[in-house]
């Protein structure tokens, strides 16, 4: 007897549907075989399957049974077919009858029967969806990832029996309620509060200009004077995360594993901050079965690349494309797989190798050739990439003892500004698919940034000063747009120009 299941798999991001086909048949010896480009972990699905249906009081079939994965030309990965291979099986020896026609089956099982949490549901929640799909069937314990999708029943399974007794029509499973996004609360809070950080107001109010147009930011300066706790602040003053925002985040922590088991949609921000030994696979994405990478997991947040000159070059020639463009293309034999990558940049550095080049109160030891050395292992095209620069200076200790929290702006208060800047820019692009001025291209600059004469022949005169590239000159503007925005100005005034300019590199 032949049983077909419909299942799902994910390629990059998206997930595609999968026809679990499953034939019984009394000729030849017993065997189990699973065809369709099944990896080590879907061929291993066979002893899970046999101990789990044993276990949970079915019978195994002893004869001749085959398993097709189709489409077959598509390599299957993990071990998320278990539980509709297992219908599939109960299906073709009658031990269930049931019409699973409208349905979809995903979910890894234990030998005992139970379901284990499955990566990547929330992206096989929406395919079904899309696909017309009525009902979806998957691990309990990833109830809520998947409840936030509308228009299609959520069935969360707890165990093969479980499963059996709702088509048998003996028990039924409740399909669960769909959550929704406003009412949804994030449990993750900014690790520091921008009331916490004394002094630093010039950099407090470049972090500000950072959030509210989302520009990369270059931090150096010397060591404790506070560019870590700076970086890890910002979060705590960006927007909200949209619905839609909000969805892209989650897929690519689901499919990843980083999903907590108990968190339905990721509502705050992200922050990642890997480690400067990070290989270019992990900070890019990539492997053999292509995944996505830490600036795919910072996509739509921040990515802090804390002593910046460590990371290998090859690493950080890897991010150009990337910061360009808000997405990373790996390609493959088998063909091309884009995962987004729409950050922001963070990055910090130390002025030389001890760190004390420039300091009052601490002699450099450097010699002038390692300092220099130092500095050049970040290229030029890295560093025309990113929007603001800024020397960190360190913090008096007049600062430290003598101010009173109470008369330093918020996060919260800082927040409110940010959001009344994205607003506007909201506004501004609500008939593309911009989300800040960050994002914008030549095109929208010159659509949406209008310079009066004074402001243009201030900037001609820094292009001639300062040697600026076609990129530096569009990123200039960009910043003063977004420095208008905060003061609610719809012309970018000389003003805004000359704040801009100064978080230029000072040399490049």
């Amino acid at each position: 007897m032949l049983a077909r299941v419909f299942s799902g798999a994910t390629v990059g991001l998206e997930s595609i549907p999968i026809e679990v086909e499953v034939d019984l048949s009394s000729s030849g010896l017993p065997s189990f075989t699973i065809v369709g480009l099944p990896d080590k972990a879907i061929e291993e699905a066979k002893e899970r399957v046999r101990s789990a249906i044993k276990n949970s009081g079915f019978n195994f079939p002893d004869r001749r049974l085959t398993v097709n994965l189709s489409p077959a030309d598509l390599p299957k990965t993990g071990p998320a077919f278990d539980l509709p291979i297992a219908v599939g099986i109960l299906i073709a020896s009658g031990q269930i009858a049931a019409d699973i026609s409208d349905s979809v089956f995903l979910g890894e099982l234990s030998l005992d029967g139970l379901l284990r949490h499955t990566n990547g549901i929330l992206s096989v929640a929406m395919m079904a969806k899309n696909r017309g799909f009525k009902k979806l069937f998957i691990p309990s314990i990833n109830g809520k990832e998947a409840s936030v999708i509308k228009n299609i029943e959520i069935m969360a399974v707890n165990s093969l029996i479980n499963l059996y007794k709702h088509l048998s029509g003996i028990e039924e499973i409740k399909k669960l309620e769909v959550l929704n996004f406003s009412q949804i609360e994030s449990r993750v809070q900014p690790e520091f509060d921008f009331s916490d950080i004394a002094g630093q107001e010039q950099v407090k109010r470049a972090m500000t200009i950072v959030a509210a147009g989302g520009h990369n930011i270059f931090l150096r300066g010397l060591p404790g004077s506070g560019k870590t706790m700076i970086a890890r602040a910002l979060p705590g003053i960006l927007p909200d995360l949209t619905e839609e925002e909000a969805l892209e985040v989650t897929k690519i922590y689901s499919i990843t594993g980083n999903l907590p088991p108990d968190e339905s949609i990721i509502k705050f921000r992200p922050f990642r901050a890997p480690h400067h030994t990070v290989s270019r696979i992990g900070l890019i994405g990539g492997g053999s079965h292509p995944s996505p990478g830490e600036i795919s997991l910072a996509h739509r947040g921040v990515l802090f690349l804390d002593e910046f000159p460590e990371f290998p070059r090859n690493v950080l020639e890897a991010l150009r494309q990337p910061i360009e463009d808000g997405i990373v293309t790996v390609s493959r034999a088998a063909g091309s797989i884009v995962f987004p990558a729409k950050f922001i940049l963070v990055a910090a550095s130390n002025p030389c190798p001890c760190g004390y080049f420039g300091s009052e109160d601490k002699k450099c030891r450097c010699l002038p050739g390692q300092i220099d050395r130092y500095q050049k292992r970040i290229s030029g095209p890295i560093i025309d990439r990113i929007d603001l620069h800024l020397e960190v200076q360190a913090v008096k200790v007049e600062k430290l003892t003598g101010g009173l929290k109470e008369n330093l702006k918020s996060s919260k208060e800082i927040k409110k500004e940010v959001q009344a800047a994205r607003d506007i820019q909201t506004k501004r692009f609500q008939k593309s698919v911009i989300k800040c001025n960050a994002e914008m291209g030549t095109r929208e600059v010159k659509e949406y940034c209008r310079l009066s004469e004074e402001s243009l022949s201030m900037l001609r005169q820094a292009v001639s000063k300062f040697k600026l590239s076609a990129r530096s000159y569009f990123r200039i503007i960009k910043v003063s747009r977004t420095i208008a925005d905060l003061d609610q100005s719809g012309d970018i005034l000389p003003i805004h120009i000359a704040e801009a300019l100064q978080y230029r590199p000072k040399e490049v």
